[in-house]
């Protein structure tokens, strides 16, 4: 999933029970941490006393899970279904769980969660992240509560007074949404060349990109060169495909962007999802990112201040590979110990110098595609290879996020990688070029 490529955008349209709701317990307020990987926020949820990781998604109505990652989960009264959503696919199987027991920090609890369990293991986003994650929360977390999301801090704020909460908004930028199939949308101006064209876009957390649009569902539409034909990710029933490029501005109210990236999945992408009337895309989270957001969904409004990510450029991954997590792998590392002194005639002499290895776990990565004609395609990297080091760097040592930091650094770096090919070393370099540039038209 999702950023330019580590989205995942995930669509339910079920209805279920009004109990289904997330409450705080003797307080005013209770405050939620969270890890922000690749524009996307993930939380700890604890569901039947086990501790499992959820991506936190406007763009999802329902909770669900995709993967335990060995852990041990209890759960009653399974019912088997299907869902649909992005992707070529009609649909998959699944089941649906009622009266779960969530919790979400130490106050706020859902004593009625009802939980539907994808079985299709491609679902399994942990090593595109590089951290476990087992399921999706959605609608549930914000229906009942005003919510602050601090993205310079990493920490999510529910409030159980309303009047806390205005206060705390007070000076923000307030904005109308609407509430349609559990999740919200907003009217934004988007400038594909010099005209502005006020779109209805879905707020969506789970989408790391910073703009969505719907070719299809756009009168009119013509794509802004230079465009590059890619892999935009995953969605219930396969994978998206489309074009990016970059659009001339953006705007919500006040606030605007220049030369954002855009990405344009196509019309077989998008054929089983269950669209509202007039949408034409998604807000995500490169955009997002950019402020501390305050969701109100009973008021139907959301609050906006720029935060200090609201200047960054808009980076696209340079390389033309995607990347994956492949698990974990014992690594031996050499330790020096103190050396060892003998006292000679009230001198000090060395006698001993001795050396520890120490195992740890250490994380495996491997290329998981690379897109054609790209600077990755022209040096001879494959799907599958294994990466060893990066400009000298050992990726054992490196996270996931830091190997797609460095893909979108600087156009004109130049990249050496050390890989592994059915167990033969291999060296392969290229310079990171960015295939579309903003040209005026």
């Amino acid at each position: 999933m999702k950023a330019e490529r580590y989205f995942w955008v995930f669509f339910l349209g079920i209805l279920v029970s009004a109990q289904n709701s997330f409450e705080i317990r003797n307080a005013k307020k209770t405050v939620i941490p969270f890890k922000l990987i690749n524009n996307l926020i993930f939380i700890p949820v604890n569901v039947n006393g086990a501790d499992l990781t959820f991506l936190l998604d406007t763009g999802v109505a329902e909770t669900s899970i995709f993967s335990l990652e060995n852990k041990e989960l209890k759960l009653t009264s399974l019912e088997k279904i299907k869902f649909s959503g992005l992707g070529g696919n009609a649909s998959i199987d699944g089941f649906r769980s009622d009266h779960n027991v969530g919790r979400i920090g130490k106050d706020y609890i859902n004593d009625s969660m009802t939980l539907f369990i994808i079985v299709d293991q491609d679902f399994n986003i942990s090593s595109h992240v590089g951290i476990p994650v087992n399921g999706i929360i959605g609608y549930h977390f914000f229906k009942n509560h005003p919510v602050i999301i601090d993205y310079g801090a990493k920490k999510i704020t529910v409030y159980n007074d309303e009047t806390l909460f205005k206060k705390k908004v007070k000076n923000y930028e307030q904005f109308s949404i609407s509430i349609e199939k559990n999740k919200p949308y907003i009217f934004a101006d988007v400038e594909i060349t010099h005209e502005k064209q006020n779109s209805k876009l879905l707020i969506d957390l789970g989408n790391s990109d910073p703009i969505w649009l719907f070719p299809a569902l756009i009168p009119g539409f013509t794509y802004k060169r230079p465009y590059i034909d890619d892999f935009l990710g995953r969605g219930f029933n396969g994978d998206v495909y489309g074009k990016r490029s970059r659009i001339h501005h953006f705007y919500l109210g006040k606030f605007k962007f220049e030369k954002p990236l855009t990405a344009m999945p196509d019309e077989y992408s998008i054929q089983h999802v269950n669209q509202v009337e007039n949408r034409r895309g998604s807000i995500g989270g490169e955009i997002i990112r950019r402020f501390t957001i305050g969701f109100d969904y009973a008021r139907q409004k959301i609050y906006l201040k720029k935060n200090r990510n609201f200047n960054d450029p808009f980076h696209f991954n340079m390389s033309g590979l995607d990347f994956k997590q492949d698990g974990l792998e014992w690594t031996k590392d050499m330790v020096s110990l103190p050396a060892k002194n003998n006292t000679v005639n009230g001198g000090s002499e060395v006698i001993n110098n001795s050396l520890l290895y120490n195992f740890v776990l250490k994380p495996v990565f491997s290329i998981a595609g690379v897109r054609k004609d790209s600077p990755g395609a022209r040096a001879g990297l494959l799907k599958d290879d294994k990466l060893v080091s990066i400009n000298g760097k050992k990726t054992a040592d490196m996270t996931l996020l830091k190997i797609m930091d460095l893909m979108k650094s600087e156009e004109g770096r130049r990249i050496e990688m050390l890989i592994e090919r059915k167990n033969k070393p291999m060296t392969l370099s290229f310079i990171l070029e960015d295939p579309i540039p903003y040209e005026e038209q």
